[in-house]
């Protein structure tokens, strides 16, 4: 049986890549330091023989010691996610998002290895052209600077390293998970349509891609499933093209599955960034067909808030701040 590591793996992308790994008969193992005392995301696999968990911080002096030895693939989801939650807490930002996984990628440069590092469209920062994996990074945040940092970092190891990483920009996500996220925009959107709230659009002429979590934690098996020349020091774009979309255009596809929707159009923000992005790559590559939709994500968050609609503390989840 195949060995995975998923370093948080207990968190809102984490638990679908979880879920999927145990699906394909890997034996997984999570390492998690459940930042946001989100424990209750991995309770439905804790019976399940193939998983394991362990509850460690990436930034401490012995993580080494904590890692399992023979593993086939090793997939670093750990981070402070967004650029609110980094800005808000830049130390350990710094201590978790690039120490650490600078650390994390040390260890295991020199095995024979898969390694798949999760970073973020977001390094494109604004661009006026369709940004592919040539475009030049410009990143606007702390949380898109430190990506870009271990990105060049695993790039600089080609020639002097026996692992075989891969670099995962994901786009913005959406979707249902064990371990919800309403700090997240289409999600945030459909919770406050769900509730009657009014709510503020700033930058709404502004551009992103999206992509539903189960299709990250598919391309991410994917990767890890697939031919080495294909994937070993390659930079993938992940999500669709038809999911590129305007603020404004979010909240008038959110408004057609909720017609007493309310928002208003306010003054701009101090956030810059505004970009689409291609996703050829990674379809053509890894032969994925097709991606779930933005109203894929609106219908299914809208039948999880009616599951959950008595369990108000569910319904607030995000990354605003650390336990």
């Amino acid at each position: 049986m195949k060995k995975i590591l998923i370093i948080g793996g207990a968190g809102y992308i984490g638990c679908h890549v979880v879920d999927i790994f145990l699906k394909k008969n890997f034996e997984v193992i999570c390492l998690d330091n459940f930042i946001y005392n989100h424990t209750y995301s991995i309770k439905k696999y804790k019976k399940n023989k193939n998983f394991k968990i362990i509850n460690y911080d990436i930034s401490k002096k012995n993580l080494v010691k904590k890692i399992p030895q023979e593993l086939d693939g090793v997939v670093i989801l750990a981070g402070l996610v967004g650029d609110p939650i980094t800005k808000k807490y830049s130390n350990e930002s710094n201590k978790i998002n690039y120490l650490g996984i600078k650390k994390l990628i040390n260890f295991f440069k020199d095995k024979s290895i898969r390694l798949i590092f999760i970073s973020s469209c977001s390094n494109y920062g604004v661009k006026k052209e369709i940004a592919d994996e040539k475009s030049k990074l410009a990143p606007k945040s702390l949380y898109a600077l430190q990506k870009v940092m271990i990105e060049k970092y695993i790039l600089s190891l080609k020639k002097k390293s026996n692992f075989i990483p891969t670099i995962l920009r994901f786009a913005t996500a959406f979707g249902a998970s064990n371990r919800p996220r309403f700090d997240l925009t289409v999600n945030e959107f459909v919770l406050n349509a769900f509730l009657k709230k009014k709510i503020e659009i700033y930058d709404h002429k502004t551009w992103r891609p999206y992509c539903h979590v189960k299709d990250f934690a598919n391309t991410i098996f994917k990767c890890i499933d697939s031919k080495i020349n294909l994937i070993k020091f390659q930079i993938f774009n992940v999500g669709s093209y038809k999911n590129n979309c305007r603020k404004i255009d979010l909240a008038k596809i959110i408004k057609k599955n909720f017609p007493k929707f309310e928002y208003e159009i306010v003054k701009n923000s101090n956030d810059p960034r505004d970009y689409r992005v291609n996703f050829e790559k990674i379809k053509k590559t890894l032969k994925i067909k097709s991606f779930l939709s933005i109203q894929y994500g609106i219908h299914e968050i809208k039948n999880y808030l009616r599951k959950n609609k008595n369990n108000k503390k569910l319904l607030f989840y995000g990354n605003y701040k650390l336990k």
